[in-house]
Order: C-alpha cells, then sequence, then structure tokens
C-alpha cells in the first residue's frame, strides 16, 4: 500500500518542489536543521496536496479509466488516502512550527490555498488563483525560516506567483479531454490548450524580468552573467512555446517546453541567492 500511496502523491511535482525549497534553503544560506526542516515541511506538505487530490477525483478518475491512478484503480482504498493526506498535513505544520510563526503561517496559508483547489476551486473560473497565491508564497517559506525571519522580495513573489500559473495553465493539458467529460472545467478548459500555452509563457517572461531586474535592485549593470544567461534561457524557451502554440496543434511537447521554461525560470529564481530576502 505505500508503493501506492506514493504513486497518488503526484511524484514528480512533490519532488520537484521538494528540491526548489532545498535550493531556495541553500540560497538563503539557513543553517543545517532549519533546512532539514524546511525540507521536510515542504514535502510533507505535498504529500497531502497530491494524496488530496486524488482521492478527491476518484470518483471522477474511475469513470474515464484512469488506470495511472492507484486509488481509482483501487490499489488503496479512499479511507486509507484520507487518513493519509491528513497525517502529512498535520506533519507538515508541525515540522513548520519550530521555523516561527510567520514560516508556520505561510505554510499553512499555502496549504489551504493548495486543498482548496483541490477540494472544488479546480472546476471554477478562478482554478489558476490557488497556484497564484501559493507559489507567490513559495520563495517566503525559505526567508521566514530564517534566525532574522522576513518576506521574500516583491519581485519573488511575482516571479513565483508567474510560475505557478505556468505550472497550472500547462499541468492540465494532457488531461483536458478526460476533465471535460467529468465536468471539471477550470479556466485552461475555457480558453483551450493554444491560449493556455501562449498565456503560461508570456507569464514566464513577466516573472524572468521581475528576477533579473529585481535582483538587481532595478539596475541593469548590475546583472550577473549567470542571471543574464538564465534570462535568456527562459525567454527563448518561452518565445519557442509561444510560436509552436500559434503554428501547430497543442500536443505533449506543448506542455513540456512550458514546464522547461518554467523549471529554468526556478532556477534563475535559485541563482539570485540572498537577494530575495532583501
Amino acid at each position: 500500500m505505500i508503493r501506492s500511496l506514493w504513486g497518488s502523491t503526484h511524484p514528480g511535482p512533490t519532488l520537484v518542489v521538494t528540491g526548489l525549497a532545498l535550493a531556495l534553503g541553500l540560497a538563503v544560506g539557513l543553517e543545517p536543521w532549519r533546512l532539514v526542516l524546511l525540507v521536510l515541511a515542504v514535502f510533507a506538505g505535498q504529500v497531502s496536496i497530491g494524496i488530496s487530490n486524488d482521492a478527491i477525483d476518484a470518483p471522477r478518475d474511475r469513470a474515464v479509466g484512469r488506470t495511472d491512478k492507484p486509488i481509482a484503480r483501487g490499489d488503496v482504498s479512499e479511507r486509507a488516502a484520507w487518513a493519509a493526506a491528513l497525517v502529512a498535513l498535520v506533519a507538515a505544520l508541525v515540522l513548520s512550527a519550530p521555523l516561527g510563526f510567520g514560516m508556520l503561517a505561510a505554510h499553512a496559508i499555502f496549504l489551504a490555498s493548495a486543498w482548496a483547489y483541490n477540494a472544488g476551486l479546480k472546476s471554477t473560473p478562478f482554478s489558476i488563483v490557488p497556484f497564484i497565491v501559493s507559489f507567490g508564497i513559495f520563495p517566503s517559506l525559505a526567508t521566514l525560516a530564517a534566525p532574522d525571519p522576513r518576506l521574500a522580495a516583491p519581485w519573488a513573489w511575482i516571479a513565483g506567483a508567474a510560475l505557478g500559473a505556468a505550472v497550472h495553465l500547462t499541468n492540465v493539458l494532457p488531461d483536458l479531454d478526460d476533465d471535460r467529460a467529468t465536468g471539471v472545467r477550470g479556466l485552461p478548459h475555457r480558453i483551450g490548450a493554444r491560449a493556455s500555452a501562449i498565456v503560461a509563457a508570456a507569464g514566464i517572461v513577466v516573472g524572468a524580468v521581475a528576477v533579473l531586474v529585481g535582483s538587481a535592485g532595478g539596475a541593469l549593470a548590475a546583472v550577473t552573467v549567470i542571471g543574464w544567461v538564465f534570462f535568456a534561457a527562459v525567454v527563448i524557451v518561452a518565445v519557442a512555446t509561444a510560436v509552436l502554440a500559434l503554428v501547430r496543434p497543442p500536443s505533449r511537447a506543448l506542455f513540456r517546453l512550458v514546464m522547461l521554461a518554467g523549471l529554468l525560470l526556478a532556477a534563475q529564481l535559485v541563482a539570485t541567492g540572498g537577494a530575495i530576502a532583501t
């Protein structure tokens, strides 16, 4: 059952977000015990989000024959899945508490937003809001876990929110038809796959500009070589995505390109180091 539960956590996104938390924690110079707690708290939170999503979606997944979903297949009961999701949620908050009230509050908002998406916002025109909120807050989890806690810089919020929007707009692209068949009509379903990819690519460019300018204090002359390299990489991939979306029918290649641009944006954000906390 453990293997089936792990398969219900959405392992890929869970590990990517946890790895991003580790990278941000290292970038802001967290001492080892704080870094360990941050990573474990984020990991537990992502586990709770992933399992709760699949537990809520189990009836819809069965209706469309999703054989890649362990709960829908019956490999793990919905009761066991809910128990695991709630235990992981409590663990995430307990692990956050020693890092300070600010970190605990920010992580609680992050998780509440994500659970709200799972619980019903995914089927509304406002489906993108939880991703903007949660990923906008995300850089602050690392800065608030520091001995001198503070919110991340405004430009880091913009970059995080842009990344979250792109993740949402593209993450559902492979499942649009199945979602429509079961009544899920979030923002990407309403505007279509092509428009979703183009908006996601544009958002990532906005995020990249925010990181480039914000991390240098508004002085482009102060931007490091690595900063320019990451910015150029993000823009090139984002533009390629937009062009592909315009000239070809939407495909998984489009999804992969946007996610690559998103990962490059995340790397650009991490590369700014301590500037995130200013």
